[in-house]
């Protein structure tokens, strides 16, 4: 009897994620016969993992923090993934092991649920410049927004990502947010600021638009005081979590072979595991 399919994630560290979680719930709803496991795989032993992957009984993997650079070298990406510069999901074709980033679709998806019509902004301002930033940016261009205006507390990171993508992105001094955001119907939070044990994201929501979006990819807590204070002046939100839950969804049906949907009980099931004391 062949053995039931599996993915895992791997990462290091990898205890924290709550993707096995949110894997096994649509096992066991959808009726599959599977499993998913997180591996914490050290950056020595990376290159071995991989290349092994399908002999170590794997269909595929996520990829998460230090990793999702150094898997493109050892897969085949797709256009996404080598734009963005990064990998979080990695699957096999035809024998081959392929890589895509869903960070993209997650966000984006995530802001359909949550704040549809955000898509009408010409400009939008995405605080930070690390590989979830390139991630944002890809999927906002891709989605037709004019100009893309990029901060970061080192500029100099933020012209070099501005680079990369093209003339639509726009880098801005870290002090000089205060002068977009009057422009910007779109503000995305990509930095850990905000989240919990780490520093405050200090920026003021009352510049903004009143019909601007606001999202942010923290999800700890689930309403950061930057969604907060965007949710007392009334604008839409999307939150950190949606991301997480609507990135998982094409690596699920790339292994197991059939998509799954976010749903209200998902969700509450992964904000009750993410509020434990």
């Amino acid at each position: 009897m062949p053995k039931a399919p599996a993915a895992c994630l791997i990462g290091w560290p990898a205890a924290h994620s709550r993707s096995p979680l949110i894997h096994r719930y649509w096992l066991r709803t959808l009726g599959i016969a599977g499993g998913y496991v997180i591996e914490a795989v050290p950056p020595d032993d990376l290159r071995d993992f991989v290349l092994r992957l399908s002999l170590r009984g794997f269909v595929g993997a996520n990829v998460t923090i230090p990793h999702k650079v150094s898997v493109l070298a050892l897969s085949t990406p797709d256009e996404r993934a080598r734009a963005i510069g990064a990998a979080n999901t990695l699957w096999f074709a035809g024998g081959e092991l392929r890589s895509t980033n869903t960070d993209v679709e997650g966000f984006i998806n995530n802001l359909d649920a949550s704040a549809s019509g955000w898509d009408t902004a010409e400009e939008a301002l995405v605080l930070g410049a690390g590989g979830s930033s390139r991630a944002v940016v890809f999927g906002l261009l891709e989605r037709g927004i004019s100009r893309v205006h990029l901060a970061n507390r080192t500029v100099a990171r933020a012209e070099a990502l501005a680079k990369a993508f093209g003339p639509r992105v726009l880098p801005v001094d870290w002090s000089a947010t205060s002068d977009v955001l009057p422009r910007a119907k779109l503000l995305v939070n990509t930095t850990s600021l905000g989240m919990h044990g780490q520093p405050a994201l200090e920026i003021d929501v009352t510049g903004l638009p009143q019909d601007a979006v606001v999202a942010d990819l923290v999800y700890v807590p689930l309403v950061t005081p930057l969604l907060a204070a965007a949710q007392a002046r009334g604008l839409k939100t999307a939150d950190g979590l949606g991301m997480l839950l609507h990135q998982a969804v094409r690596g699920f049906e790339l292994w197991f072979g059939k998509r799954p949907e976010v749903t209200a009980e998902l969700r509450a099931l992964v904000e009750a595991d993410l509020t434990k004391t």
